[in-house]
């Protein structure tokens, strides 16, 4: 009986056990069924998308209602919110300065429904400047009704005018300059307001700091790049100095300048690091005239060293030569801000020799002086020598040794662009020259004048167009055909061979649509077109050339490739006349 009542109590033991187990379970199940209610209820309200409808206490129009809310989708509550409250401040700035929210509920399951009070709109401001930290012809900038005491505003543009009004302040130094509009007031359809300026402190930059490139000629910062001490401050002056900087070929920015501001002083931190910029290309050969025997040197060579001794010193050495045909030499050296002054020398060299018919040799000097960034002028002197190697006479060809002297004048403007394949936006350059020739005990009075303009017209995003004119005149009462202009070829007109068009008056267009590829790449397409005279043969030409071209910019230099077939007027277009320039350039 003992044993039994044991038994028996040990099966209710392990009954009870069972019911609290099946208890548990029932809850979980209960808590699990839950969650997947809440999931699922919660995927279906993210998943579903919202619309905002807009009300106010007058009609709203449709085209109001696109500007205000121009996409009405939202993909859950929350964005739907904020972009109900921030309307608010929209309608501010477009004039309804009284606007507020008054609700914002749920129309039906996917519409929610925004109230606002819009009250008056004020298209006006006038402001009022007790103060004269701006002048009438500032504020003549944003407003076209500037009086002694106040200005008007169109109210939607108020803040832009305001930010622009807050630039001025800065550029003259006034670098923590705050401009805010207090006792703001209505009177009837009128708006009316105060302009404070806050943080009058004027900075001059004291200090200079160049890093990484200590050595870096301190001269191109004060008269290249324009950055001297005791000039007012200006951060967005900075930052074009900077990409002048950058822009210079030998040296190389690394980030934007920094600026440190003490209590009395202010310094600026450029970070530059030095780049490799001389230039090498060139194919040279060699070969033994059949009629006279002798070596001939045919080929290219082209080589620029720059910036070597960290001084900006330039030296340049071409030589060009086809042949029989024609050999070129020209040799280059260029000195920058002497002694640290905006004052820099250069001497050229240049001997041209045309076959068996005359020899020219060309030697200049000139003294140059940067006015600022972008421009400079120079004086100097140019003599040309000549020598006639025809033994007789020839029909057409007009050849006298002479001696020239020209005391020559110019200037240039160049304007940078933060451009690795195009640093150069625009430039301007005009060469004057004027002297008497000699020849034969003759004196003759002569002028030459030349030049140069190029722009970059960016059109948005990969595109552009390129317009370079090029002009040349020369005035005598009589001509030689060693003395007069040669063009043709890649640099000049394309499609043409290189130096083969004498002229004493000419004029080149070239144009060029340009689409960049990639950063290093960009293709282009050539419209030339020309113009010259040549009086010793009383000829008169129009010239063009049509084609197209790709530039490769890698880390060992750029490569320029195009091709181009060039004509004159009353030619019929001939494929034979298709010139194909190569330009490949390596950097060291």
């Amino acid at each position: 009986m003992q044993n039994l009542t044991y038994i028996y109590k040990k099966r209710l033991r392990n009954v009870s056990f069972t019911a609290q187990i099946q208890y548990f379970l029932k809850q979980l199940f209960n808590i699990i069924l839950y969650l997947n209610i809440y999931t699922l209820g919660m995927v279906s309200a993210f998943g579903q998308q919202l619309q905002l409808e807009i009300k106010a206490e007058k009609p709203i129009s449709e085209t109001l209602k696109d500007s205000l809310l121009p996409n009405p989708i939202f993909k859950d509550y929350l964005g739907l919110k904020n972009e109900a409250d921030s309307l608010v401040f929209t309608l501010q700035r477009m004039g309804h300065i009284d606007s507020r929210k008054e609700s914002l509920f749920k129309s039906n399951d996917s519409v929610y429904t925004a109230t606002y009070f819009l009250g008056p709109k004020y298209k006006q401001i006038k402001v009022f400047y007790p103060d004269s930290s701006f002048s009438k012809k500032q504020l003549r900038q944003i407003s076209q009704d500037v009086t002694d005491d106040y200005f008007i505003l169109n109210f939607e543009t108020a803040e832009q005018s305001l930010q622009q009004l807050n630039n001025l302040q800065t550029e003259s130094g006034n670098t923590f300059a705050r401009l805010k509009l207090t006792e703001i007031e209505t009177k009837g359809d009128e708006l009316s307001a105060i302009l404070n300026t806050k943080g009058k402190s004027y900075r001059t930059l004291d200090s200079i700091v160049v890093s990484g490139y200590e050595k870096f000629p301190r001269s191109f910062l004060k008269y290249y790049a324009g950055v001297r001490t005791g000039k007012v401050f200006s951060r967005e002056k900075l930052l074009k100095q900077n990409t002048v900087i950058d822009n210079l070929g030998f040296a190389n920015t690394l980030k934007a300048p920094e600026v440190l501001f003490r209590k009395e002083t202010t310094t600026a931190y450029f970070y530059i690091e030095k780049q490799n910029n001389n230039l090498f290309d060139g194919i040279l050969g060699f070969a033994t005239d059949e009629e006279t025997q002798k070596l001939q040197l045919n080929g290219y060579l082209n080589l620029e060293l720059n910036n070597n001794l960290n001084f900006g010193e330039q030296l340049i050495i071409n030589y060009k030569a086809d042949g029989n045909e024609q050999q070129n030499f020209r040799a280059k050296v260029a000195m920058p801000y002497l002694l640290k002054s905006p004052f820099g020398a250069g001497l050229e060299l240049n001997i041209f020799k045309r076959d068996s018919t005359f020899v020219t040799t060309q030697q200049q000097a000139e003294l140059s002086y940067q006015i600022n960034p972008i421009s400079s002028t120079f004086i100097g002197y140019k003599g040309y020598e000549s020598s006639n190697l025809l033994d007789e006479a020839v029909a057409g060809v007009s050849v006298e040794d002479y001696n020239s002297s020209f005391f020559v004048a110019g200037g240039q403007v160049i304007i940078p662009q933060a451009s690795k394949l195009f640093p150069r936006k625009t430039l301007l350059r005009i060469d004057s020259e004027f002297g008497k020739r000699e020849s034969k005990g003759i004196e003759e009075d002569q002028v030459r004048l030349s030049a140069l303009a190029n722009h970059i017209f960016n059109l948005g995003g990969s595109n552009s167009i390129f317009l370079q004119n090029t002009t040349s005149v020369l005035f005598s009462e009589t001509y030689f055909t060693n003395e007069l202009y040669r063009f043709g070829g890649i640099t000049s007109i394309r499609g043409f061979n290189e130096n083969s068009i004498d002229a004493s008056l000419f004029s080149v267009l070239n144009t060029e649509y340009r689409y960049i590829l990639n950063p290093g790449l960009y293709v282009h397409s050539i419209i030339d077109l020309g113009y010259f005279e040549n009086e010793p043969n009383d000829l008169k030409q129009k010239l063009y050339s049509f084609g197209f071209g790709i530039g490769l910019q890698t880390k060992a230099g750029v490569m320029r490739f195009s091709v181009a077939n060039g004509t004159s007027e009353n030619q019929t277009f001939r494929f034979s006349n298709t010139k194909i320039h190569l330009n490949i350039t390596s950097q060291f």
